[in-house]
């Protein structure tokens, strides 16, 4: 298990206190009498969170517990304002939501590279005296103080952003398909819930296209109640375009699995139905051609709405059909 992968953080942000305003009074050697000059204080620095393509988990954030950004400075004679505090600007992988950890209300998604989003805003400088001057107050000696900075906890959770996501059961065949089809490098043993964590993959494809493909923990029966992994894997399907469910080949009831994923799928988040998805049969070098035949006009009958191929990533038995057909199918999402 992969234990530097961070998918769930919960942080305390507080933002700058603005600068206090001036309540300077103009004074030269030949002006006894200048009046109030006092500028305007500067305002308290952001928290900000900035889409980075180059960060994969929330890691770096795991033991910040508080981001605390800089007051803005005071105002000051001649009307000079005060700076402007320092902003905290924290950089996070795409595909991270801001939730507010009371409400569970989504503030902002970051998926684009360079994509911001103040959490928190800097209180704003208060104004210098030379604002408060009029007709009957020509020498205001008072000033506005800074506004306070806020503090908020919020809670930022990642979800993998691929374009094929893999579906099925523990021990399906996922990761040994991964680390076939691309450069990943997951772990593979044959016993259950050997994915701990998503693993991506770039699959390289022909003409010097790729795409990418994410093995993600196996769901369980009663993962939409966060039995198992739970909640903490269908999350990281919500951002796959598409669907790739995974049911080895010597399975006893193919259609009843194939079933129960989707139905966990859509209690979670019936959405996730709208996706595209196609149905691969992996470890088929287990079976002999008969029983394939035989296999195939079984799913004839009982999947026959869904678009499906026979894999072997041991063999290489149908894994360009396999990479051609979720190729098609990303185009046909793009349309």
């Amino acid at each position: 298990m992969n234990a530097n992968f961070i998918d769930y953080v919960k942080i305390c942000c507080r933002s700058g206190k603005g600068g206090a305003g001036s309540a300077h009074l103009r004074r030269e050697k030949f002006v006894p009498k200048g009046g109030p000059d006092g500028g305007d204080g500067g305002r308290g620095g952001h928290i900000i969170l900035k889409g980075n393509n180059q960060l994969w988990t929330l890691l770096h954030l795991k033991y910040t517990r508080h981001l605390i950004a800089k007051a803005g400075g005071p105002g000051g004679k001649q009307q000079s304002s005060g700076a402007d505090g320092d902003d905290v600007v924290v950089k996070v992988p795409l595909g991270t939501v801001v939730k507010d950890p009371d409400s569970e209300e989504v503030l902002a998604e970051i998926t684009r590279e360079g994509e911001s989003f103040v959490l928190l805003q800097g209180g704003k400088g208060g104004r210098g005296n030379v604002h408060f001057k009029s007709s009957t107050r020509q020498t205001p000696r008072y000033a506005q103080p800074g506004e306070p900075g806020r503090e908020k906890w919020f809670v930022l959770e990642l979800k993998v952003l691929a374009d094929v996501g893999l579906v099925g059961f523990p021990n399906a065949g996922k990761s040994t398909l991964l680390s076939v089809v691309s450069a990943g490098k997951p772990r593979i043993a044959d016993y259950p819930f050997t994915t701990l964590v998503p693993n991506l993959g770039m699959v390289a494809y022909r003409d010097e296209r790729s795409f990418v493909m994410a093995d993600i923990p196996g769901i369980i029966e009663g993962a939409h109640r966060g039995k198992g992994l739970g909640h903490r894997f269908l999350r990281h399907i919500e951002r796959n375009a598409l669907l790739l469910f995974m049911i080895p080949a010597d399975n006893e009831d193919i259609p009843r699995e194939y079933n129960i994923l989707l139905s966990e799928l859509e209690a979670y988040n019936p959405e996730l139905l709208d996706k595209q998805r196609l149905l691969a049969i992996s470890k088929c070098d287990l079976l002999h051609t008969d029983d394939l035949d035989q296999l195939g006009k079984l799913l004839d009958d009982t999947l026959y709405d869904v678009p499906r191929v026979h894999i072997s990533s041991h063999t290489g038995l149908g894994i360009q059909r396999l990479k051609d057909r979720l190729w098609e199918m990303m185009i046909e999402e793009q349309k």
